[in-house]
């Protein structure tokens, strides 16, 4: 039979080791919430230094944009940013002022000095008053002796890593390339077209910025009004014999009354 003592003495052995072995439970559980907590913290730190690290990449990869201006900005802003006048945009379509055009040379700005920054000419073309291509030529002198391959990572030290580069292929003796410009590099997303191209006669570097919607509208756009001008081309030249006929007959008339043999 067991006395009271040993009774006690087994009573107080069996809650010294529950609480051994909750301590050794609490602890684990403590050891894998800190575990938990540091994991955590340390995913959140390697989330943020990610962040850091492609946050400059993804602000430089902004196709829409060149300098201080961006694609989608309205005519009187770009007369604002030029100091230039409403009088030197002109309609690039005869009768239509929906395709309007600025050619604007930056060297002649007052108190800017781009021709430090090697831009001879920039081309601003609008749709419906919508900025939605720049053609950007550098100047001739800034860029001489600079290679296709240097003007590459120039660019893509700003835009990000191009998404095609144009292999070199012998102009002369491909057909393909009897254009205007010869394709270099472009840098593109789903919404703009960043392309940088050589001049086939000049051999100046141009950049040729677009928004792809837009120039889909525009082209379409300009597809009918010039399917309208062939249908009325006929009726314009009658149009246009008639008048100069009647200006010559009114021509006939005054002078028949007043010539003097």
């Amino acid at each position: 039979m067991s006395t009271p003592v040993a009774v006690v003495g087994a009573v107080l052995l069996t809650l010294l080791a529950a609480l051994v072995n909750g301590r050794r439970l609490y602890a684990r559980q403590l050891g894998n919430l800190r575990g938990t907590k540091m994991k955590a913290l340390r995913n959140s730190i390697l989330c943020g230094a990610l962040l850091l690290l492609t946050a400059p990449m993804l602000r430089a990869q902004d196709f829409s944009k060149y300098r201080n201006f961006a694609l989608g900005t309205n005519l009187a802003s770009v007369l604002k940013h030029t100091d230039e006048r409403l009088v030197n945009v002109k309609a690039t379509h005869d009768g239509s002022l929906l395709f309007q055009e600025l050619t604007w040379h930056p060297a002649n700005a007052i108190g800017v000095s781009y021709r430090a920054e090697s831009v001879d000419e920039l081309v601003f073309s609008f749709y419906k008053s919508e900025l939605y291509k720049m053609v950007v030529t550098y100047d001739r002198a800034s860029t001489e002796g600079l290679t296709a391959d240097d003007m590459v990572r120039s660019i893509t030290a700003k835009y990000g890593p191009a998404t095609s580069v144009a292999l070199e292929i012998d102009a002369a003796g491909n057909e393909q390339y009897e254009l205007r410009q010869k394709p270099v590099a472009s840098w593109e997303d789903s919404q703009y077209s960043f392309n940088l191209v050589r001049s086939q006669f000049s051999n100046a570097f141009q950049l040729i910025i677009y928004s792809k919607r837009v120039t889909a509208e525009a082209d379409a756009a300009l597809a009918e009004v010039m399917r309208v001008d062939e249908l009325e081309a006929p009726q314009r030249a009658v149009a246009r014999q008639k008048k100069v006929a009647d200006e010559t007959e009114l021509a006939r008339q005054k002078n028949q009354k007043s010539f003097r043999p």
